[in-house]
């Protein structure tokens, strides 16, 4: 099981690390040909901007449109920026889901914070987040499952068919829990115990 880490910019290394802890083959992609052969990709934190800029100057946004139209993507911090169809302002996007983005929602690097979040996909047990610079969905269109909400102050983590995001980092957790829903419940992925 080939999964692809985009690896323009971010921090790509450590969802490379969990996945290869889950049993599956992390490939890191930078040009549209590294996209053959994979079964899912992940879109990492990092800087939006700087990821689309990146993505136009290597040729790589519509590949990625064409292969998330059939394979799944999941979109963390600056990534679900990147898969968001509405952020506010004019950069180079993926857009693919119906998802209302505010960038930088929780303020600067320095109001980073943890916080314990229902997650029922993921069970009982809440899952520790981590949340630097992150954004926050505002609004959904119709078939966008909210997966996760943080009290008061609105949506962290939404679903619509093969597309994943979240606003926070949980390859930076230890906790693999997210990792394994994308690859098992949403990827149909084998994955090791």
């Amino acid at each position: 099981m080939n999964v692809g880490v985009l690896a323009l910019q971010g921090d790509f290394l450590e969802h490379k690390q969990m996945l290869r802890d889950l049993g599956a083959q992390p490939v890191e992609v930078r040009l549209p040909g590294q996209l053959d052969g994979l079964d899912a990709l992940i879109v990492p934190g990092g800087e939006s901007t700087t990821i689309g800029k990146l993505a136009v100057t290597y040729r790589l946004l519509e590949p990625l449109r064409e292969f998330a139209r059939h394979k799944p993507v999941w979109g963390t911090c600056a990534g679900m920026i990147m898969l968001a169809r509405n952020i506010g302002r004019d950069q180079p996007l993926l857009g693919l889901m119906d998802i209302t983005v505010n960038r930088n929602a929780f303020g600067r690097q320095v109001d980073s914070f943890e916080i314990d979040l229902d997650v029922p996909a993921l069970g009982p047990q809440p899952f520790r987040a981590l949340f630097i610079r992150a954004p926050l969905v505002t609004a959904v269109g119709e078939g966008v499952e909210v997966l996760a909400r943080l009290d008061g102050q609105g949506i962290v983590a939404v679903r619509q068919g093969h597309w994943l995001a979240t606003a926070f980092h949980p390859e930076l957790t230890g906790d693999a829990r997210f990792h394994r829903y994308f690859l098992g419940e949403m990827s149909g992925l084998l994955l090791a115990e």
